[in-house]
């Protein structure tokens, strides 16, 4: 079950999670049905109900005989919102103290496709005014569906323009918000080598990139 495994992320043991989606589907229950309907053993149950209760996801509604009812997922999904943006934060602050911030004419090597799809996700989807991208066709599918609401989206092919990647390979291009960008080359399924590209902040590649983007959408559109 996907809640059970989300749970378990926040920081449920796998016993607490199960159980708190029981309670949710029963709406209260002994703590025998609980097990029953969760999978746990019983020995187990009334620990893991007292520590939801404790967590504040669970609560007794009565003694006799004692039983269980779930409190709100959605107050506890703002709490823990609330506690992971603290932390993201404080980890902000720490590692400003430990690092400047990248110098933007540095330019950051990409090796292997894991690496360049995970970026690509991450720069959409921080972009707050407007992303360029052109090339690979499964990749840029996804990123549009991944564009947030109210960005400026300009997507093009690169055909019949000049070629930014070895003969065979598949080149892509990505900018965001005039600020950032990168250039990632795909190797073909069966061909021998890594993918591999490039990460930058530099504003004349950035602007040569969206540059390019555009040219490449113009010449589709007098195609």
């Amino acid at each position: 079950m996907s809640a059970v495994i989300h749970l378990q992320a926040l920081g449920l043991t796998e016993y607490e999670a199960r159980a708190y989606t029981a309670l949710l589907a029963l709406g209260r229950a002994v703590p025998a049905r609980v097990a029953r309907q969760a999978g746990i053993p019983r020995p187990k149950i009334y620990e893991t109900l007292e520590r939801l209760e404790g967590r504040g996801l669970a609560a007794k509604v009565g003694q006799n005989p004692l039983e269980y009812a779930p409190l709100s997922a959605r107050e506890y999904l703002s709490r823990s919102r609330r506690s992971f943006d603290d932390r993201l934060a404080a980890l902000d602050r720490d590692l400003s103290r430990l690092t400047p911030d990248p110098a933007p004419e540095a330019v950051y090597h990409l090796h292997g496709e894991a690496a360049i799809r995970s970026l690509a996700e991450d720069m959409v989807l921080n972009a707050r005014r407007c992303v360029f991208m052109a090339g690979d066709q499964t990749l840029t599918d996804r990123l549009e569906r991944l564009t947030p609401r109210g960005v400026e989206l300009c997507r093009a092919e690169l055909a019949g323009l000049p070629l930014i990647a070895a003969r065979g390979q598949r080149a892509f291009l990505l900018a965001r918000d005039n600020e950032a960008a990168m250039v990632g080359h795909f190797i073909p399924e069966g061909e021998s080598g890594e993918a591999h590209g490039v990460h930058t902040h530099n504003p004349v590649i950035v602007h040569l990139i969206e540059g390019h983007i555009r040219l490449a959408e113009l010449q589709k559109q007098k195609g």
